[in-house]
């Protein structure tokens, strides 16, 4: 469903949005890098509003928290397109392709997670939620207003701009925010961002909601003990109890680079624990 847009402003004869640390200006029928937001007759629209590609019950687990409600279950869902082009996507084919959806009114997702059983809310994943952004707002409002007790989750990059960031945040619960590596030229080169923006969203976000961090770590890479001690460390500064996933790379999408080794997994668990006190590993 297309949907009027937020978050941006006329920029001579162009559009500049303001949703994501890209600020991308936008020509008159072009789209932003996220693939979703488009500048139709001097107005930004979304296309993806509603647009559903993935829908599953999922464990909690699964998103990864295990520090939230562990042992539960979760519904999830997903769109397309990602403000990232990450080498490795894992789920490029509904981040970088236009995925068959179907809509779904926040007002029915709501109704959905009420009369699913065993469920504990909404989790926002698969897919970017930060550029599903006008949705991913309202829906998660109407279910924190009309039934407080489920929760909302999001499955982020975190690759959002402050003012968009602290609006959401009221109506969300839990956060597994992706902090891909510790250098701006792993984030500039492998996944097309800036790593001060993504360290931005993890320190407004982690006093705020439940917050939970994932790594993938990859051969070669970003799988030093340098930067994983960084990492941790960094983590650490804000607080200890922040739960950490350092995740197993496999070849996909576009990197061909082999497996982590798992004794670098083994080895880089042990480095983060010196720092934090809860690492887990993942994809092993």
């Amino acid at each position: 469903m297309i949907k009027d847009a937020r978050f941006w402003e006329k920029h001579d004869d162009r559009i500049r949005c303001f949703l994501c640390p890209h600020n991308c200006v936008i020509s008159q029928g072009k789209f932003g890098l996220c693939s979703v937001r488009i500048n139709a007759n001097n107005a930004l629209k979304t296309i993806n509003y509603g647009e559903i590609t993935a829908i599953a019950m999922d464990p909690i687990e699964k998103k990864p928290l295990y520090r939230f409600e562990p042992g539960r279950k979760i519904l999830s869902v997903g769109s397309f397109g990602c403000n990232f082009s990450c080498d490795f996507c894992q789920n490029y084919s509904i981040a970088h392709y236009r995925a068959e959806s179907r809509y779904i009114s926040p007002d029915e997702l709501a109704e959905l997670c009420r009369s699913t059983e065993d469920n504990i809310g909404l989790a926002f994943t698969y897919n970017e939620p930060s550029i599903w952004y006008e949705y991913v707002y309202d829906a998660s409002r109407l279910l924190k207003e009309r039934y407080p007790e489920f929760k909302a989750v999001l499955v982020t990059n975190g690759y959002i701009q402050t003012e968009p960031l602290l609006k959401l945040l009221p109506y969300v619960d839990a956060m597994n925010i992706d902090l891909k590596a510790f250098n701006k030229g792993y984030y500039k080169n492998i996944c097309g961002g800036d790593i001060e923006h993504v360290k931005r969203t993890i320190e407004e976000s982690h006093d705020k909601c439940h917050v939970e961090i994932t790594t993938l770590l990859v051969s070669g890479l970003n799988d030093s003990p340098e930067e994983v001690a960084s990492i941790a460390s960094y983590l650490a500064s804000l607080d200890r109890d922040i739960p950490l996933h350092l995740s197993r790379y496999f070849p996909t999408y576009k990197m061909t680079l082999p497996p982590t080794d798992i004794d670098v997994m083994l080895k880089s668990r042990d480095i983060a624990r010196q720092y934090l006190n809860h690492v887990y590993l993942g994809n092993m």
